[in-house]
């Protein structure tokens, strides 16, 4: 009976978004971290992705499998340091707040849906 609401286009949306936030707080972790090292070269979600979700929401949204978020290097980082190094901390602290923001949204939205199917079944908001 529950299956449906699991099934339904906004929760598979909101599923892979989360997919994709808590894959992109991994990346700039992995960022942050290695700040320093020599070489290294930001990663960051595949641009991809995006253009697969505008892709499946311009067809109407219906099905989202199949898309799922993947990390790639980012070839838009400039090189910030003579070592090879593209991390800028300033912008990976400012990305990991945006996402954090990104985040919170979507959970809200899943909570306040189940609240709602809790309501639905019990007659009780609490």
């Amino acid at each position: 009976m529950v299956d449906p609401i699991f099934q339904s286009s906004n929760y598979q949306l909101t599923r892979t978004l989360l997919d994709a936030s808590v894959l992109r707080q991994n990346a700039i972790a992995a960022n942050i971290a290695n700040a320093e090292t020599p070489g290294y070269r930001r990663i960051d979600l595949s641009p991809d992705f995006a253009t697969q979700l505008k892709t499946r929401l311009a067809d109407g949204g219906k099905d989202f499998t199949g898309v799922a978020p993947k990390l790639t290097e980012d070839t838009h980082a400039r090189t910030v340091r003579p070592d090879g190094n593209s991390v800028e901390i300033e912008r990976e602290m400012l990305e990991m707040n945006r996402n954090t923001v990104d985040y919170e949204y979507l959970t809200d939205l899943v909570s306040r849906n189940i609240k709602q199917l809790r309501l639905a079944i019990t007659g009780r908001a609490v």
